[in-house]
């Protein structure tokens, strides 16, 4: 079944090259969506896949290089389709989570 999540991750996840780590796993996997840094200096994920999939995805993200991340929290979000996976350049919008 194919689900979406959306992930804040908080921590050093910004300038050290966390987003094309992520989009680089994500590709590998198959998984589709976005990441973007956050004015407040976490990065927000957006992941559509298989579960099975998107629980291996969440698992690896914490092996990017450089990255340290102290908080990853995720939840369950309305199925959204996305071509690929890519990284939106620039700040969205200001997080209310974490």
């Amino acid at each position: 079944m194919v689900k979406t999540i959306e992930i804040f991750i908080s921590g050093r996840v910004q300038k050290v090259g966390f987003r094309a780590c992520v989009r680089r796993i994500a590709t590998n996997l198959k998984v589709n969506g976005t990441v973007m840094n956050l004015p407040d200096g976490k990065v927000q994920i957006y992941a559509t896949g298989e579960l099975m999939i998107l629980e291996k995805f969440v698992s690896m993200v914490y092996g990017c290089p450089r990255a340290v991340i102290r908080d990853l929290r995720q939840s369950e979000v309305q199925l959204k389709l996305f071509d690929d996976f890519s990284i939106i350049k620039g700040e969205g919008r200001i997080s209310t989570e974490l």
